[in-house]
């Protein structure tokens, strides 16, 4: 068994992986970043290494930095969690070349798998059913065109080497073809260095579909049935249930088959996913469910396989990676009741979605869930790596009863001053096609505006906020005392909100409230008598909507500016969020210059209205 384990990753994967370890005996290291040095990772692991500066091209992703703080540690293994390091080949032979013992699949299998034309080639050959399309060398336009037409519109062009969503365009028209074609190499070249692309027939009722397998080094493959992550917005999941609504046993029978038949053809070991397409449109059938890609390592998603199986897939993996069996046959595993996760990201559905970074002043989330989290109250939200903050897990005996205990946790979370989409998510549990398991990929993109939490508090919460600051208490341990039958005048999203209150007497008023419901929090800002209320677009003030940095100015004091015209942009997170002029006028008050970091809220420029 391993004795000291090396976790090369960071946030709520890490802290998963630390507890388990500890279950079980292991000692470990965590790595970690500038950015990460008091992070919830790095406290709870029993050794910690520095790794670089926060950049993770910098730190995590520099393999030769991890494996230099395992030997340094006398680790003996590496689990690179998901993400960063997780799929490289190269890395998982230096590990080995190393000494040391790599958490994860061969080499071979994840080369293997890591593109998508060879494993779907892979995967025929197999007899792993696969989505009708064309995968040929022969990379032409003329060609492709012609493989188009024959397949038959809608058709989806994949890059070769692809991922995340990226290098991928729906063509509904033979005459709209090689403009896509054209667009959808550019990108692939951009991001992947690669511009060749696969064709596959697209899917009008899409649902994600994925079985969970695991082999060991005795030639034991097993799977641990499947998990719907159907619901995604820009091909991101969002929320991930298992198992999945409307799958009948013999669907379910030859779906797990085939996963099993795709993971010996690669001679799997450890944990991985096979992934599926599955054509909705009449319920799912067994014909009509083909093999898309396989994520060969552990899943953001793993926890609601967990819940209905009752399986640690950590301790397996670490099980494993030690050369001992897989815990389970596979006629000793079986479905138990109902999971579904929520994604929480820190980032803000009103203002599309754009990163949150901060400080968590206050971070409460709801009860009877399980929580997987590498942050806590307190902790800071980095620029510099994924926005998901904690994932959030309800269990059942039914579907009904996970949606209804996910839904009420997300309902009762706190989270202030970052930003999250937990009343997004609310939202989404609560919508009627979900509650009857009517989910395919395209819901949230159809059902937009719909899926958006309210923009403002209801009276009821408004109500309650009076009441909590007339007995002196603010949400969120915000203190205030107002004197008796004062008249206080609050701002809501720039609009007067008047509130008697009846509290005590004495002490100095403070300027805010927090009120939280459903997911979401507002903070109210008392009204200031002199008028020096927060700037709005209505007056031409341009406030940054994030924190981030400048990384472009399109104007200078002085300039005449027209409505919609660019004025700065800003990055966060890997995102660009660019602020317009909101009416002609001329720029005053510019305040930022390139290169220059911002916090939120801050004004940037005003436009001055002449």
């Amino acid at each position: 068994m391993i004795n000291k384990l090396l976790i090369a990753n960071r946030g709520e994967i890490a802290c998963r992986i630390i507890r388990t370890a500890r279950e079980m005996g292991i000692a470990t290291v965590a790595v970690y970043s500038d950015a990460d040095a008091e992070a919830l990772h790095v406290r709870e692991a029993d050794e910690a290494v520095h790794i670089g500066p926060a950049p993770a091209r910098e730190s995590y992703l520099v393999g030769e930095k991890i494996i230099a703080a395992a030997k340094a540690t006398a680790a003996e293994a590496i689990h690179p969690g998901y993400g960063f390091l997780s799929e490289n080949a190269d890395f998982a032979e230096a590990v080995i070349a190393a000494g040391l013992i790599w958490v994860g699949p061969k080499p071979s299998s994840i080369r293997a798998m890591g593109l998508k034309d060879a494993a779907k080639r892979l995967m025929q050959d197999a007899g792993v059913p696969t989505t009708p399309g064309y995968l040929g060398d022969e990379q032409s336009e003329v060609r492709l065109q012609s493989e188009a037409d024959a397949i038959g519109y809608p058709v989806l062009i994949k890059a070769v080497a692809g991922g995340g969503g990226k290098g991928m365009r729906r063509v509904d028209a033979a005459a709209d073809f090689a403009e896509a074609l054209a667009s959808c190499r550019r990108e692939a070249a951009a991001s992947f260095g690669d511009d060749r692309v696969l064709l596959e027939k697209y899917i009008l009722s899409p649902r994600h579909i994925e079985v969970q397998v695991f082999g060991d080094t005795h030639g034991n493959i097993v799977h641990l049935f499947e998990r719907d992550c159907s619901l995604q917005r820009r091909h991101q999941k969002v929320i991930e249930e298992a198992p999945a609504p409307g799958m009948d046993d013999a669907t379910r029978a030859a779906i797990c088959e085939a996963a099993v038949k795709a993971a010996r053809a690669v001679d799997y070991v450890g944990a991985g996913t096979i992934e599926f397409i599955a054509d909705a449109s009449e319920g799912l059938r067994a014909d009509r469910i083909w093999f898309m890609e396989m994520n060969t390592r552990l899943q953001v998603e793993h926890p609601v396989t967990e819940e209905i199986t009752g399986q640690d897939l950590v301790e397996w993996q670490l099980l494993v990676a030690s050369g001992e069996s897989l815990p389970l046959e596979q006629d000793e595993l079986e479905i138990d009741g109902w999971a579904i996760e929520a994604r929480l990201y820190a980032e803000d559905p009103a203002k599309g979605f754009l990163p949150s970074i901060g400080a968590l002043d206050l971070f409460e989330l709801g009860d009877d869930v399980r929580i997987d989290s590498g942050v806590e109250r307190g902790a800071a939200v980095s620029p510099h790596y994924d926005p998901m903050i904690a994932k959030m897990i309800a269990w059942g005996e039914d579907r009904e009863e996970a949606r209804e205990t996910l839904a009420a946790a997300l309902d009762h979370s706190a989270i202030w001053p970052v930003r999250t989409n937990a009343g997004f998510l609310v939202q989404a549990l609560e919508h009627p096609d979900f509650i009857e398991g009517n989910v395919d990929t395209g819901l949230i993109a159809r059902e937009g505006d719909t899926l958006m939490p309210p923009a403002t508090p209801s009276l009821d919460a408004l109500a309650d906020a009076a009441a909590a600051v007339a007995g002196g208490n603010g949400l969120g341990g915000f203190r205030l005392n107002r004197a008796m039958n004062e008249q206080g005048r609050f701002l809501l999203d720039g609009r007067p909100i008047d509130i008697a209150f009846d509290g005590q007497a004495g002490g100095d008023p403070s300027d805010s409230i927090l009120i939280a419901e459903h997911g979401q929090v507002w903070k109210l800002a008392r009204w200031r008598v002199d008028g020096a209320g927060g700037a709005g677009a209505g007056d031409g003030a341009i406030l940054s909507p994030m924190p981030g940095k400048v990384i472009a100015l399109a104007v200078a004091n002085g300039d005449r500016v027209e409505k919609g015209q660019k004025i700065v942009t800003i990055e966060a997170m890997k995102m660009e969020h660019s602020l317009t002029a909101p009416f002609d006028g001329t720029v005053v008050d510019l305040s930022v210059v390139e290169g220059g970091q911002v916090r939120e809220g801050v004004l940037l420029a005003r436009i001055e209205n002449d």
